[in-house]
């Protein structure tokens, strides 16, 4: 594979992405910093094909990213590759509004492998490649200029590297049939929703104990003025306020400024400086969150009950012995939440219940539940079986 000096003036990118845009798949990873910032500052890109290899530095002076851009945007023939691409794919929404597509993500695939849930990129390099990566670059300064070369080497060797994992993957998912699967994973993870900061959806990320209409509309108005003063001020949101105190604040609202004072979490100075008095002004702004607003309580609480807490234990251990034998991480196939959704009665809109993970797991789970399977021990080893009257029907 050729590796190409790093790249900093936008012709060589327009050559190298004309290129690229005949290869079949093009692996993608960037280097960004974002420890003191709202926006992630973006400080290198790496793209590989099978044939070559490149860093880009949007930094350098006068560079147009365009080329790059509508290659993983636009380009429906080239299918853009990651590993654990999510704060990848976060930074190209932010520049284009949009995601990359069509993409793959080689965590995602490892979980149909049998490799692990969160696999790690440079286990997944030691267990295809046999290779150990040098990790010793991965937390330098990447927005420091100039970049030396131990730093260039590192991030061009995870796109080198992500290029040979690919096809290996790819050729293990044909042979196992399970391309199919991962086809509903890697679209929810490139959907433009999933990276969208709006102000007015921020306060569902912000965890309060009360339900009430009132406080949760205050929390709605605190944590849409917090967004939008950490986006102005280009902070990370914690900088502004913590969700702890944001939420205390939305439980128990102080009476007047003055009293920010004494608010644990704030400084001293808020109960005299503008950032103090804005808050106050969003808290005055708030309204009790309207019926169609209020978050829906969860199904599987109340309504699951003890004995079903004990059925919803009992398909998490069914599901450790299915994934176990298909070779196949749990999470991939069914999540606790439609367990437990599936122990409470619950029978439609559960993905567990439908295609490739029926097969594998649902139509078990269902019997289960429905007293047509059940656990037995022979040899020593923990079974599934069907009960007595199942196979009296049968």
């Amino acid at each position: 594979m050729h590796v190409h000096p790093l790249i900093a003036d936008t012709e060589s990118l327009e050559k190298l992405c004309q290129r690229l845009a005949r290869s079949d798949f093009v692996a993608v990873d960037t280097e960004f910093m974002r420890e003191n910032t709202y926006w992630p500052d973006l400080c290198l890109f790496q793209v590989a094909s099978r044939e070559e290899a490149a860093a880009i530095d949007p930094k350098a002076e006068g560079i147009d990213l365009s080329p790059l851009l509508e290659l993983l945007v636009n380009n429906e023939e080239v299918l853009k590759v990651f590993h654990a691409g999510g704060q990848d794919i976060e930074i190209v929404f932010n520049l284009t509004g949009t995601t990359p597509h069509p993409m793959f993500d080689t965590q995602i695939a490892a979980m149909a492998l049998g490799l692990g849930e969160q696999v790690g990129y440079s286990n997944l390099v030691e267990s295809l490649l046999g290779r150990s990566l040098d990790k010793g670059a991965r937390f330098t300064d990447w927005a420091r200029r100039p970049l030396d070369k131990r730093q260039i080497d590192y991030a061009i060797g995870d796109v080198t590297h992500l290029a040979e994992l690919f096809p290996k993957m790819l050729e293990k998912l044909k042979r196992t049939g399970r391309g199919a699967w991962l086809d509903q994973e890697m679209e929810r993870i490139s959907d433009p929703a999933n990276y969208m900061n709006d102000p007015a959806l921020a306060w569902k990320k912000v965890r309060v104990q009360s339900r009430k209409p009132e406080v949760l509309g205050r929390l709605k108005s605190l944590a849409a003025w917090r967004e939008i003063e950490a986006r102005q001020k280009n902070l990370p949101r914690g900088r502004i306020m913590k969700d702890e105190t944001l939420a205390d604040i939305a439980t128990h609202p102080p009476a007047d400024q003055d009293a920010l004072g004494k608010v644990r979490g704030l400084s001293a100075a808020w109960k005299a400086n503008d950032i103090g008095a804005r808050m106050m002004d969003a808290l005055a702004a708030a309204s009790p969150l309207s019926a169609a607003e209020m978050p829906a309580r969860e199904d599987r609480g109340p309504g699951l009950g003890r004995e079903g807490a004990l059925v919803a234990d009992l398909l998490k251990l069914l599901l450790k012995i299915r994934a176990r034998e298909s070779n196949v991480a749990p999470r991939l196939v069914a999540r606790s939440e439609e367990l437990e959704l599936l122990a409470a009665g619950r029978r439609e809109g559960l993905s567990i219940l439908q295609g490739w993970r029926f097969e594998e797991f649902g139509r078990d789970a269902l019997d289960l539940v429905e007293g047509r399977l059940a656990f037995a021990i022979r040899g020593g080893k923990l079974v599934m079986t069907r009960t007595e009257a199942e196979a009296a029907a049968e």
